[in-house]
């Protein structure tokens, strides 16, 4: 909104306070609005803030239709040019009438048809690809296991068959148990052919003393590089690497169709070496989370692969808000263990849209245990409800589930003795601590 009411002659100031998180849209004369953008909604409605500056004056033509108790001007239209401007998110989880928003404009105002479905999206792509492969192209892919790698893993070996050659590189820094687990489903579950290349000494030799979360990401996206054109070497006429980047991703890791700003670096976008010689293929590069799941039941894969929590690139390397060794990952292993034990146990699992344990090797905590001093780590849970991960709320979580989570971490798990709670939401946090 910002954007068009300033090209076409309106005015967009800071703002006296900052807008991030929920907020009450309300119309301005306290009646449902005529406009055919709110068709079917309330007077007051909430929908995700994310701004700073806003607008303190419309372009000719344009009137307001909605404020708030911060801006003045949250949705503005001219319907002569048919024309409508939005401050907020309607396409996040977190603004519960967006999707009424959208369907209003898609369908009742430009008058789309709603025909397109999850199965077309995997044809076209299969028809896409056996084209831009050819008939004796072949694809490395990368793989982890989790929902995005495994939907574009299975979308690639549907489209192209053996030619298709799926690896998993253990990095070190994996969950605890997580390449032989994922070898297993992969393999009897996907029907993917999938191997797992050792290669924890090479990343974590690498990542010794480095403590910057970014310079951590850029150096496993540029080792997974490296230990992926090393295998595309042994395959014969192998030019294209298969990988499971979201939307998200894209937009947080580089200004993508416009000025928005690096938020961090995801390793399958802005960590890449402009020497890598492997052309990439993207399949859910436009899509969202939610629509890569829907993809996913859409292809038939099974829903503890799909609904399984999304895990990042560079793993267990930036939930060590520190240097990484092997012995901290360790115990961030058997933390995260816990963690997803506890929440499978008590049902919470598959209502949270991403949980996990941070460790703060730097951040020492006085305890006692038996008649013992203890001076050691401590470690936190994040825990957020989302379906999109571009917006995110914590998690409120049982306290019974939170008492015995600590319980068992603090019990368990050597070199830990105090566990925190994660409330904040994204934005202004993101849902990663690094």
């Amino acid at each position: 909104m910002q954007e068009m009411a300033y090209a076409l002659g309106g005015s967009v100031t800071p703002g006296l306070k900052h807008e991030y998180g929920k907020s009450v849209v309300k119309t301005l004369n306290g009646e449902p609005s005529s406009s055919p953008l709110l068709e079917g909604l309330e007077s007051e409605f909430t929908m995700w803030m994310s701004h700073g500056d806003k607008l303190n004056g419309v372009p000719d033509g344009f009137h307001a239709v909605a404020n708030t108790d911060n801006a003045e001007f949250v949705i503005i239209e001219n319907l002569e040019s048919r024309m409508w401007g939005l401050q907020f998110h309607p396409e996040v989880t977190h603004s519960p009438r967006g999707s009424d928003i959208l369907k209003n404009f898609v369908i009742n105002i430009a008058k789309s048809k709603p025909t397109w479905t999850m199965k077309d999206y995997a044809n076209e792509f299969i028809e896409e690809v056996r084209k831009q492969v050819g008939p004796n192209g072949r694809v490395l892919g990368a793989v982890s296991g989790g929902v995005d790698s495994t939907v574009a893993a299975v979308l690639m070996t549907r489209a192209i068959g053996h030619r298709f050659h799926a690896v998993m590189v253990d990095n070190g820094c994996l969950r605890k148990d997580e390449a032989e687990r994922v070898l297993q489903r992969m393999r009897d579950d996907c029907k993917v052919d999938l191997r797992c290349i050792d290669a924890k000494d090479r990343f974590l030799g690498l990542l010794k003393g480095v403590t910057d979360p970014e310079k951590k990401r850029k150096i496993i996206g540029k080792t997974f590089i490296d230990v992926f054109q090393e295998e595309a070497k042994q395959i014969e006429t192998c030019d294209w690497l298969l990988q499971g980047t979201l939307y998200p991703d894209v937009i947080e890791s580089i200004s993508y169709k416009g000025p928005s700003a690096t938020i961090k670096t995801h390793h399958n976008v802005g960590g890449l070496p402009a020497t890598m010689h492997l052309k990439l293929i993207e399949p859910l590069r436009d899509l969202f989370k939610d629509e890569v799941r829907e993809l996913g039941l859409a292809l038939g894969i099974d829903e503890d692969s799909i609904y399984r929590h999304p895990f990042p690139g560079p793993g267990l390397a930036i939930r060590i808000l520190s240097d990484v060794t092997l012995e901290r990952v360790k115990m961030l292993q058997e933390a995260d263990d816990i963690l997803m034990q506890e929440l499978n146990n008590s049902g919470h699992y598959r209502k949270i849209g991403q949980a996990f344990c941070v460790l703060m090797p730097t951040v020492h905590t006085v305890g006692v245990m038996g008649d013992g001093r203890t001076y050691e780590h401590c470690a936190a849970v994040r825990c957020v409800e989302t379906t999109d991960y571009m917006t995110a709320d914590f998690y409120h979580l049982p306290y019974d589930v939170m008492g015995r989570i600590s319980n068992r971490i603090i019990n368990e798990v050597r070199g830990i003795n105090r566990l925190c709670y994660d409330i904040s939401s994204k934005p202004p946090s993101t849902i990663e601590w690094e």
